[in-house]
């Protein structure tokens, strides 16, 4: 089986490094700059339980030095994808599949959704449809990401905790493709449950994101102290409760309540958001998959959402002043 990991950093790296620790698969990254030149010289280095391993892969600047594969596993943000289509090209062939490993709603989402939405390219996190276009959609196996992973130093991958890669077709098929990768993903460790609704278990996670994210960024606190405080948990509430309407109008199902999606929130402690660390280092934030993108299914399905819509003008207008915003 023939696998590359295009965007290895945290979560891409911390992958590769297990799919290359097990070895039963041919595994190629494609990464830039001083990560990939520390891969080249030392390998790619895990931390895990306080161990470290070192991962022999073969680690390239340039997709066509590996040619066309099996599976693609893209582990970039989602505002990093358009602009590398050009690069991921040389390593789509006739029968390659997709891993999409982005925050947010994903691109693809109305493709074998069924309803009178099929078909739909979102603008927020796909303007003109051009991923949809060069990609397509068929070749897409969705996936929901929750190990917490960070990148310490380059080529220096340390995992903090979580194993599982929740994988799904769109069609909600167990298909032959998804469970070959999920068996390469449990030999090498991992979790990596086939689920048959991937989207419900999308917006669950993008329950807490599309709230917290931005709450995070714009008040420089930690999800506890989100939670703690009467006012931050409230507005994230009722941003959460805009964003179930909209998903139950879709046919998503909540598996469990509002509330307890947030106490699990707090339950994570003094951490910072993704977003808020971006904002932090100066690097782009991902508004759009998170927040614009729910706005924009909001319109499509008429229903209303005020308190995003409040929170996402305050948020995007924080990262522009930043220079923290990548518009697609």
């Amino acid at each position: 089986m023939r696998v590359t990991v295009f965007g290895a950093g945290a979560i891409g790296g911390y992958l590769a490094a297990k799919l290359a620790i097990a070895g039963s698969v041919d595994l190629s990254i494609v990464a830039r700059g001083a990560h990939l030149e520390a891969i080249k010289a030392d390998g790619l280095r895990l931390i895990e339980d306080g161990k470290e391993t070192v991962a022999r892969v073969k680690a390239v600047a340039r997709a066509e030095e590996v040619g066309e594969q099996d599976y693609v596993v893209l582990a970039l943000k989602a505002h990093s994808l358009a602009p590398a289509l050009g690069e991921i090209a040389p390593l789509l062939g006739e029968g390659t599949a997709v891993v999409t490993m982005q925050n947010g709603v994903p691109w693809w989402y109305f493709h074998k959704a069924g309803g009178a939405l099929e078909g739909t390219r979102l603008a927020a996190v796909d303007p003109g449809g051009t991923i949809w276009q060069r990609i397509g959609p068929e070749r897409v196996i969705g996936s929901v990401v929750y190990p917490a992973v960070e990148v310490d130093a380059p080529g220096l991958i340390r995992h903090v905790e979580g194993t599982r890669f929740s994988l799904g077709e769109p069609s909600g098929e167990k298909s032959e493709r998804v469970t070959a990768l999920a068996r390469e993903m449990v030999k090498a460790g991992l979790q990596a449950p086939v689920r048959e609704d991937i989207r419900s278990e999308i917006w669950v996670k993008l329950w807490g994101n599309l709230s917290f994210n931005p709450i995070s960024a714009l008040t420089g606190a930690t999800l506890a102290a989100i939670v703690a405080d009467e006012g931050t948990r409230a507005a994230a509430r009722a941003m959460m409760l805009e964003a179930q309407a909209i998903g139950e109008s879709l046919g998503v199902r909540f598996l469990i309540p509002v509330d307890r999606r947030i106490k699990g929130a707090g339950d994570v402690g003094e951490h910072k958001t993704s977003m808020l660390q971006d904002l932090e280092r100066g690097r782009p934030m991902e508004i759009d998959a998170l927040v614009t993108a729910v706005q924009e299914l909001g319109r499509l399905t008429g229903r209303p959402t005020p308190i995003i819509d409040t929170v996402l003008a305050l948020v995007r207008r924080l990262a522009i002043e930043r220079g923290c915003y990548s518009s697609l």
